[in-house]
């Protein structure tokens, strides 16, 4: 099988970059669909639309909330009567991944401006399907990934704190699972083998995690935009998306979808919220030490993210609940494939309620 490595024609970051961002649309045609929630329009999607209607046609859509095949038809309806040259997403995931599906079904560009670092998903070539009801229900895998990604650190920094750590903890699975793929010998998401290049990107993508995180959430806090933090919105975006897509998932990401076939408030958790206990939940899998183990946990309960069952509210859960997580984590479609031994579900809930066991006994020892 051969080694590929994909990544966006361009990314961009800079602060304050909504205001300039037309002089990087031009050679994309003239007739634009923006598509953008309602709540992003108010802080971005519709001042980005004003700057840019003095050069192009821009037709704003408002996007329903869930990244389901329903919403990608009625998005791409749109998109075809207007006869569009091009698609800008304005948000965060799932309008991102739907508007790629929409530029996908166009072949028109796609242009990606993300409101937050919070996931690595803006400069990869898929998007995640959901059901009507918010289920995982497929990966959707493109011929290309995005003609452009633009970041504008200004309004990220303006961001709720709590989606720039959900962004460090996506990111933070890129190595744990580029590791785990390495080792197996496993595909990357680009259907190919793994890169050197891939997998270095992920090593230094954990390293300016580790560096530079808390100084990044701290200025967060603040909104203010501090070299800290422009090195952690390009190591969740950048770094992580290329990291990721040229070296591959694992068991985190397999257990993030696994918890879909729950229900409950663990829905009301954010993407890269899932991922941190499913991070944790592969590092159990694969035997880390103790120090390995309380080196994460340390930076996710500095970054306050959920590393308890009661955290990801699943302390309620019954272990036929768990079982259900774990077969679904293991399906042969599933990531979980990536990982270099054969994991059963039950192998999966064990490890789920080791971390409950064991970040409980480290929060004890710190006196928490």
């Amino acid at each position: 099988m051969d080694k590929i490595f994909v990544s966006p024609s361009r990314y961009i970051q800079g602060k304050d970059l909504l205001n300039h961002a037309g002089q990087y649309l031009t050679h994309f045609g003239e007739n634009l669909l923006v598509l953008a929630d309602e709540f992003v329009q108010s802080i971005a999607a519709d001042t980005l639309v004003g700057n840019l209607e003095s050069d192009f046609t821009v037709t704003k859509v408002t996007f329903n909330g869930e990244c389901s095949m329903k919403e990608i038809d009625r998005v791409s309806e749109i998109g075809q009567d207007k006869s569009v040259d091009a698609v800008i997403g304005v948000g965060a995931g799932k309008a991102l991944d739907t508007a790629k599906a929409v530029a996908n079904n166009l072949n028109v560009p796609i242009v990606i401006f993300p409101t937050l670092a919070s996931t690595d998903a803006p400069t990869s070539g898929l998007s995640v399907v959901y059901t009507e009801e918010g289920a995982f229900e497929q990966y959707l895998f493109y011929k290309k990934n995005p003609d452009l990604v633009l970041m504008d650190t200004s309004i990220i920094a303006k961001a709720p704190s709590r989606m720039l750590a959900s962004g460090i903890s996506d990111a933070l699975a890129t190595l744990v699972e580029a590791r785990a793929v390495k080792q197996k010998n496993g595909e990357t998401m680009s259907g190919g083998k793994a890169t050197i290049a891939g997998f270095a990107i992920a090593e230094k993508c954990e390293a300016v995690l580790f560096d530079y995180a808390l100084l990044a959430y701290e200025a967060n806090k603040q909104g203010i935009v501090t070299p800290a933090l422009d090195a952690i919105v390009e190591a969740n975006t950048l770094l992580s998306g290329l990291g990721f897509e040229d070296s591959g998932l694992a068991a985190a990401h397999a257990i993030h979808n696994g918890f879909t076939a729950v229900d409950g408030d663990i829905h009301h958790l954010s993407h890269g919220e899932k991922v941190a206990y499913g991070t944790m939940t592969q590092l159990v899998l694969e035997n880390k030490t103790q120090s390995e183990i309380e080196r994460y946990l340390d930076l996710y309960l500095a970054l306050d993210l959920p590393v308890t069952l009661e955290a990801v509210h699943l302390d309620k859960a019954t272990d036929e609940d768990l079982y259900k997580i774990g077969e679904l984590a293991t399906k042969p479609e599933e990531t979980m494939k990536n990982m270099p031994f054969t994991v059963t579900p039950d192998d999966v809930v064990q490890a789920i309620k080791a971390v409950d066991v064991y970040a409980k006994a480290y929060m004890k020892k710190r006196g928490e």
